[in-house]
């Protein structure tokens, strides 16, 4: 037993060996180290003459220490051996490039190019060798070629990159479309790729070349896919109206069996406050459905932007549409959303949430599923906070916690526990709800987690008595309630008799927040500028950039001044919560188009 062992460990010694070669070579290569890397990477070619990657490795050290000649004997050993890899005469032409003796260099290109007219299966790897060389017209050359010779392989994905580094826009355009109409992948697989070239400037030549290839494949050959991506174009450029004659092309073109598509364009117009057309696209889907849900979804979409007009809503106009929509489609599981909507309005518009209540606690009398009866109750728990009836509400909250522990709808019921909490000066049981949900699946929930958490934990070690954080409370709960211009007020309290304290940056992002949701705009501005003057280290100096970047960018007009405040997240901020959009922000202000 022990002579086998032994056997064994010997046995293990040269794989160990060889390992340390591997792993030293490759760090002294990735640490610019290549006097070094070139000892170990000799050694691995020797023992591993069939390894490319040790070849090329070994190829690109002698190449980094000019040591040409070497990498030159190398290469065309390695060419005459049995069946080379034709890559390797890619490798011995650059070489020559490198040596500034372009004939050379355009001799063993050519041979390589000559290979793939013999094998067109040899045009993926000529062709990657190429682009490794950044020799991209001879890298397009290698794919077409290969495609031509042998119309089975298809290398429109590479050709579209190449195209994209190359700048030429309308053949990358092209060559992705080709991929989406061939089926060799999905149209979601290529819009990700297309995103990075198209801003929402509908003037930008980009975009003006996309709806042009779009619009010439549209003519030569009529399909569902080019009104698709057509819309997709339109959407990124907020042409809502635009988007909406695709898409009901789209619906006609399937005989109306879904409206799923129009559903989302109304949601996106609506969220843009694009409420023209959303309201056009909603009414066509409750003329051209017969599916009551859909019908019903509308319906209640069409009384948000008619609540979203703000003072020009009639509330008793939209009671009585509320009502009439009880009386067509009754108290039932089917409608829950509509139950859930009008109690909603009955609490937060009309400042009545008794008969809220009432309605709500009729609705867990129906027939539901778990999670049809964790809805109802986050919305009477909402509506019992509105109404100071805080422990009834964390019972209901505690509930579906309980239930659905591992569900958004669990984690948003324990956020709403810690928010109660907190408004009912319970910080101690906020916090520890809070610790748990800045984990959590939801980045938003865990950002506002996170974020209330640091409110509570700061401003509790500075003021042991918590009188601020106090009146930060109540001044949030009068915003909950929607008395803005109340809370407003509280919060003015706060920054005069706290001047200087922690919770002075939250205050005034608190009023920043409201002053914007009252189109105060400049007041806005002033508080968000003061936050970042004066507590540009602090927790919420990301938040004001990017809010002041938003304000500059869609109510004053002013990109320059955007532009300024996304940089300072990209280049200040690379863990902030808002750098992925503060980036994408940044580039279609610059106009980038850049993959």
């Amino acid at each position: 037993m022990q002579k086998i062992i032994f056997f064994l460990s010997f046995l293990a010694i040269p794989f160990t060996v060889w390992s340390q070669d591997d792993f030293l070579a490759k760090q002294y290569f990735a640490d610019g180290d290549f006097e070094k890397a070139v000892v170990f990477y000799e050694k691995l070619v020797e023992k591993n003459p069939r390894r490319t990657e040790y070849a090329q490795d070994l190829v690109s050290c002698y190449q980094q220490l000019e040591r040409y000649i070497d990498a030159g004997d190398f290469l065309r050993t390695r060419l005459n051996d049995r069946n080379p890899y034709p890559t390797l005469l890619v490798d011995l032409g650059y070489n020559y490039a490198l040596q500034e003796k372009e004939k050379e260099a355009d001799i063993y290109y050519e041979k390589a190019l000559h290979i793939i007219q013999k094998n067109p299966n040899y045009g993926y790897a000529v062709g990657l060798r190429f682009q490794h060389y950044s020799l991209l017209d001879l890298a397009v050359q290698s794919f077409k070629n290969a495609m031509e010779l042998n119309p089975g392989l298809n290398y429109d994905y590479q050709l579209a990159r190449i195209y994209g580094e190359q700048g030429k826009i309308e053949d990358m355009y092209n060559a992705y479309l080709n991929l989406v109409s061939d089926g060799k992948t999905s149209k979601s697989n290529i819009l990700r790729s297309i995103d990075d070239f198209i801003s929402e400037n509908a003037d930008d030549p980009n975009n003006v070349s996309f709806k042009k290839v779009l619009l010439e494949r549209a003519q030569k050959s009529p399909d569902i896919l080019w009104n698709e991506l057509l819309s997709w174009l339109f959407v990124q450029q907020k042409q809502f109206s635009s988007a909406f004659r695709q898409e009901k092309a789209i619906f006609k073109r399937i005989d109306g069996s879904s409206t799923m598509r129009l559903e989302s364009l109304g949601e996106q117009a609506l969220e843009e406050q694009d409420f023209d057309v959303a309201k056009d696209i909603f009414k066509f889907i409750i003329d051209n459905t017969n599916d009551e849900v859909t019908q019903l979804n509308a319906e209640l979409h069409l009384i948000d932007i008619t609540l979203n007009d703000g003072a020009k809503a009639n509330l008793a106009n939209v009671e009585k549409q509320f009502e009439t929509l009880i009386d067509q489609y009754g108290y039932r599981p089917q409608t829950l959303q509509l139950q859930v909507a009008y109690a909603k309005f009955l609490t937060f518009r009309k400042n009545d949430p008794k008969p809220a209540e009432t309605l709500l606690k009729n609705s867990l009398d129906l027939p539901l599923n778990t999670r049809g009866t964790a809805y109802i109750k986050l919305a009477l728990g909402d509506i019992l906070v509105f109404d100071k009836k805080f422990n009834e509400a964390l019972i209901y909250f505690s509930q579906i916690q309980q239930k659905l522990k591992n569900d958004v709808l669990g984690q948003d019921a324990r956020y709403k526990v810690a928010q109660t909490s907190f408004y009912k000066g319970d910080f101690d049981w906020a916090l520890t709800q809070l610790k748990v949900l800045r984990s959590s699946t939801s980045q938003l929930i865990a950002n506002d987690a996170m974020q209330l958490s640091l409110l509570i934990s700061d401003n509790s070690l500075e003021d042991s008595t918590q009188t601020a954080l106090k009146k930060y409370a109540r001044a949030d709960f009068l915003a909950y309630q929607n008395k803005t211009t109340e809370a407003i007020t509280a919060l003015n309290d706060i920054l005069e008799k706290h001047k200087g304290e922690k919770i002075e940056d939250d205050a005034l992002f608190r009023q920043a927040q409201l002053l914007e949701s009252q189109k105060k705009y400049e007041e806005a501005q002033f508080n968000y500028q003061k936050i970042i003057t004066f507590y540009g280290k602090g927790i919420l100096a990301d938040d004001a950039h990017f809010a002041l970047a938003e304000l500059y960018r869609k109510e004053f007009n002013n990109p320059l001044k955007a532009k300024e405040h996304y940089e300072q997240i990209i280049y200040n901020y690379q863990d902030s919560y808002y750098f992925p959009q503060a980036r994408k922000n940044f580039r279609i202000l610059r106009g980038d188009a850049i993959n």
